[in-house]
């Protein structure tokens, strides 16, 4: 069976993959942050129920030691609080492929300060460092600017638009960019190759 790396810290934050134990801090988050999340993600509620939250920390958990979705919360230092989640998410292709999707919300009380622009950046320098991910990817509404700018902020690149896609929040139509980075772009940019 294999082991996926769990967690990875910095001076600010700890990013780590949910325990069944997380389902408080996630329900609080999530419905705290519903206002802020709720234009671009449509899984966001105000109402979710503890035993919801309880569940989807326990299924997020069970996904990741299967090795089918890595999803991450991020903390603060203490991991007294859930300040944001992001995870690999394999929605290019199967795990040996090598390749994954980054997704990334960040609570309410966070945002606009920097702190998706520095989870990105360590996501990435974990992905291309301990994990063994040849391309990270990068999603969102072309009408999300804060996103873009966390995307073109640490170096990734703009690879093209999906014109006229589903968009799963308005159930209307949005365009979706794309984003991406290699491994020996990024290791060419941080001194690694």
């Amino acid at each position: 069976m294999t082991v996926f790396p769990a967690r990875t810290e910095t001076d600010s934050f700890v990013i780590r993959k949910y325990t069944a134990d997380d389902g408080p801090a996630l329900r609080h988050a999530t419905n705290a942050s519903y206002e802020h999340l709720k234009r671009y993600m449509p899984w966001a509620t105000d109402s979710q129920s503890a035993v919801e939250a309880n569940e989807l920390a326990a299924f997020f958990d069970r996904q990741y030691v299967a090795g089918t979705d890595f999803v991450l919360g991020v903390w603060n230092r203490d991991e007294t609080q859930l300040i944001g989640g992001t995870g690999f998410h394999l929605r290019e292709g199967p795990l040996r492929g090598r390749c994954a999707e980054v997704g990334m919300w960040i609570h309410a009380d966070h945002a606009g300060k920097g702190l998706g622009k520095a989870v990105l950046r360590q996501l990435l320098r974990w992905g291309f460092t301990e994990w063994d991910w040849l391309r990270l990817s990068w999603r969102c509404d072309e009408e999300n600017i804060a996103s873009i700018r966390v995307a073109e902020a640490v170096g990734m690149t703009h690879e093209g638009t999906l014109r006229g896609q589903f968009d799963d929040v308005t159930e209307g139509r949005c365009n979706t960019v794309i984003y991406a980075i290699l491994r020996k772009e990024w290791a060419a940019d941080n001194g690694q190759g």
